[in-house]
């Protein structure tokens, strides 16, 4: 379970400055009761999806290109490349789609984007669903370099597919309660436990500018960050003070919080939330893995793109679905009306590398 520094670090660091932060936040929280959007537009996916997809992603090896929840049924959908797969996938209980390239070749398609077109102000991603890299090129793009993005991604056909995004890639800060280090508001993630000393994580880009956290501007000491990295990750972790055990909740803004007590790699197509100390709680879709996201201080690398709203001052925030853990809020390029393009680090990779787990 989660704690409360002072309020409650429920889920996520929010990374702004008092007057100019990294992102466009502002440098006071405003927590306060909201309703809860339900899930966006995207499935629930049940707890046994996570296993499978993980076991057939093992078992399939470089015939496999990916899977995704059909939206209209909740079937976890495989994309193969060969029949004998094919069969397979169905032999386990999932749905398979045979399909023209692997995942394999999409990621060389990323290889070249990488070596070829690592601009600031793009991102690009796997959509199993389609079977392409779906490139993203915010407005901060010059004529020059969207040019030279098309140009590239004409070498690669129908493998990749470029859309326009409203706003510029920032990172940010998301999650539920604030936290401050270094002249900086952030949102705590999710609270981990190691060897019964207990930590939350938060965005890496947040633990990078700060050694302490409080929980109120200016307050008093609530841990000191152990570990960060960022760029080409994005998670830090922090080692709470003294020896009480915050609750392993996320702050769902309506007087609730959500109890956590697993963690997973998010599956494009199911429906996610977001809870952040700036926009509270936002709901969305999974729409791309193995996400690159070109921000003007360096890249990161296998991310989850989601269409939840967020904001600045979100960054180090919680994503995630029902009581599983999913991600921690990295970034964004804004959000129009209800639609936003909220990137995550996935959670798990973060849990591994600091040996921690959920509570």
């Amino acid at each position: 379970m989660r704690r409360t520094l002072g309020a409650r670090i429920a889920l996520s660091i929010l990374l702004t400055l008092p007057a100019a932060g990294i992102g466009a936040g502002t440098a006071t929280a405003a927590p306060g009761p909201a309703p809860v959007p339900t899930p966006g537009p995207g499935v629930t996916a049940p707890a046994a999806a996570y296993a499978l997809d993980a076991e057939l992603e093992r078992q399939l090896g470089d015939r496999g290109a990916g899977s995704y929840l059909d939206t209209r049924t909740g079937e976890l959908t495989v994309a193969v490349t060969d029949p004998a797969a094919a069969d397979e996938v169905r032999a386990s209980g999932a749905r398979a789609q045979v399909v023209e390239r692997s995942t394999a070749q999409l990621e060389d398609a990323m290889g070249v984007l990488e070596n070829r077109a690592k601009i600031p102000g793009t991102s690009w991603g796997i959509d199993p669903s389609a079977n392409q890299v779906i490139i993203e090129a915010d407005q901060s793009l010059s004529v020059g370099s969207l040019a030279r993005l098309r140009t590239v991604a004409a070498t690669l056909g129908d493998a990749v597919r470029i859309q326009r995004v409203p706003g510029v890639f920032t990172k940010e800060v998301t999650g539920g309660d604030a936290i401050y280090g270094g002249g900086y508001r952030c949102s705590a993630a999710f609270n981990v436990v190691r060897n019964n000393i207990r930590y939350f994580l938060t965005a890496g880009h947040c633990t990078n500018v700060a050694s302490s956290w409080s929980a109120v501007s200016g307050g008093p000491r609530i841990g000191v960050t152990e570990g960060t990295s960022f760029p080409t990750d994005d998670y830090g972790i922090v080692r709470y003070d003294g020896t009480d055990v915050p609750p392993g909740t996320v702050n769902l803004y309506n007087g609730g919080y959500q109890d956590i007590l697993s963690a997973a790699d998010a599956i494009v197509g199911q429906s996610i939330q977001k809870s952040g100390s700036t926009t509270k709680v936002t709901s969305g879709t999974v729409t791309a893995v193995n996400v690159t996201v070109n921000y003007s201080d360096g890249p990161v690398y296998n991310m989850v793109r989601t269409t939840a709203c967020s904001a600045g001052g979100d960054s180090g925030g919680a994503h995630f679905s029902g009581s599983t853990a999913l991600g921690i809020h990295s970034g964004s390029s804004g959000c129009s009306g209800t639609s936003g393009s909220a990137i995550h680090q996935p959670v798990r990779e973060a849990l591994s590398v600091y040996g921690v787990t959920v509570y």
